[in-house]
């Protein structure tokens, strides 16, 4: 029973995450796109919770004889609580606490093809993602698939939903292309500053706590474990926002807040793949190492014009790949039970390069698959919905052309808003004579 609580406790901070993101991504970009932003964070994880119940659950942990069931499920559709639990929890708390992880993997993608995309071509490609796409991936590692037969480990999801999250945020971004402005005639790149590094604080705050029910969640049990993995988790997410500030610092002779925030969100990406097999002085060098990464990660990607306004292919893609490998490197031989990294251990302490050839065959297998499947269904959007707004939607924000209303009419340079109070009746001549005496008084 405690468990089965706890699990459902850490289910409700991965669900608090999606606030996290929705802060985080507003707060990154311009004033004029932060209701639609606000709406896809919103209405992601309704999508998502839909899809998963229906379709994703059973394709993930289904189980399925033969062949098939190595590369998905084919029982357990629309879930109603009878199925037979895969773990030593029920059902409905366990469906809970996977369904928070597929949303995540969903709204990973929203502030990568924000300010340029269409909302309704976007939440389809949500709905896919959460409901399909990410489900078959994560049977492959989570569900008994062919990736968990090859001994391949990722304990929370550095691949399994972040860096899958990740490739189909890069293929988004290619996909769309940069947003208007976004380069120079000479190829320059022109900054485009968030309108709220105060939200954006928030949000990463915000995120960081969820964090705590992602990691040591996944641990399905409240034991020792669980607070080694809080423990590692946290840090990582520290060395991380340290080292992030001090490159930052060095790089662009201010300590950019904005890098920092990114930084220690990459810390916290890179150390849950291994959150549950490495040592604390572990964890503290692959969040110091994945915070200064995130900073050339982001220089790299703009240089090559792929514009990626939150940075979130930087913080998920890349620092998820690298958290896997890291778990090639640094897992513990003390701890390699506990975590279920089957019977191998880290290059660095005398593993050899068994288990690191592993992670490196599993990176290559979700490279392929996310973006081969995200490439496609991105070009079918665009092919038969749409997928980016026109130039003077652009322009204008996509608050007004998409949403219909802004974040903070009237206010910051902002309109009056698109929906506004019918105008009075024209007064009678004594009512604009008192009217006229009051205003001059």
């Amino acid at each position: 029973m405690v468990n089965t609580l706890w699990v459902v406790v850490a289910a409700l901070l991965v669900f608090f995450m999606n606030a996290g993101f929705a802060l985080l991504e507003a707060g990154l970009c311009r004033q004029k796109n932060t209701t639609n932003i606000l709406g896809k964070n919103f209405i992601v994880f309704a999508l998502a919770s839909l899809g998963f119940w229906a379709v994703g659950y059973a394709l993930m942990f289904g189980p399925a004889e033969g062949w098939l069931g190595s590369v998905l499920g084919t029982s357990g559709f629309f879930v109603n609580g009878s199925e037979p639990s895969p773990v030593a929890i029920p059902t409905l708390a366990f469906f809970f606490f996977q369904l928070t992880f597929a949303a995540t993997a969903a709204s990973i993608v929203s502030g990568a093809v924000a300010e340029r995309v269409r909302y309704n071509a976007f939440l389809i490609f949500a709905a896919l993602l959460a409901g399909v796409i990410y489900p078959i991936g994560g049977h492959w590692v989570w569900g008994g698939g062919f990736l968990a037969e090859l001994g391949f480990f990722d304990f929370a999801g550095s691949t399994v939903v972040h860096s899958l999250g990740g490739w189909a945020a890069l293929a988004g971004a290619i996909t769309l292309g940069p947003r208007h402005g976004k380069y120079t005639k000479d190829g320059r790149v022109r900054a485009m500053p968030g309108h709220s590094i105060p939200l954006a604080t928030l949000g990463t705050f915000i995120l960081w706590l969820g964090w705590f029910g992602f990691n040591p969640g996944s641990q399905l049990a409240l034991d020792g474990g669980t607070l080694h993995i809080v423990l590692t988790t946290n840090l990582s997410a520290c060395a991380a926002i340290l080292s992030a500030t001090l490159i930052s610092e060095w790089r662009f002779g201010y300590p950019d807040l904005a890098m920092s925030l990114n930084g220690g969100l990459a810390g916290l990406v890179a150390i849950t793949a291994g959150c549950a097999v490495v040592t604390p002085v572990a964890a503290i060098f692959i969040g110091a190492s994945a915070g200064a990464l995130v900073i050339f990660a982001v220089q790299f990607f703009e240089k090559r014009r792929v514009d990626d306004p939150v940075g979130a292919v930087s913080v998920h893609l890349v620092s998820g790949v690298f958290g896997t490998v890291c778990v090639g490197l640094f897992a513990s031989p003390e701890l390699r039970l506990s975590g279920g990294v089957q019977g191998s251990y880290g290059l660095l302490y005398g593993g050899g390069f068994d288990l690191l050839l592993r992670q490196l065959a599993g990176i290559l297998v979700f490279a392929v698959y996310g973006l081969g499947s995200s490439f496609g269904l991105w070009w079918l959007l665009k092919k038969f919905v749409g997928l980016r707004v026109g130039l003077e939607q652009e322009i204008n924000g996509l608050d007004l052309s998409e949403m219909g209303m802004e974040a903070y009419p009237g206010l910051f340079g902002g309109s009056a808003g698109t929906f506004r109070e019918p105008p009075e009746p024209a007064p009678s001549a004594a009512a604009a004579s008192t009217k006229t005496e009051l205003v001059s008084r």
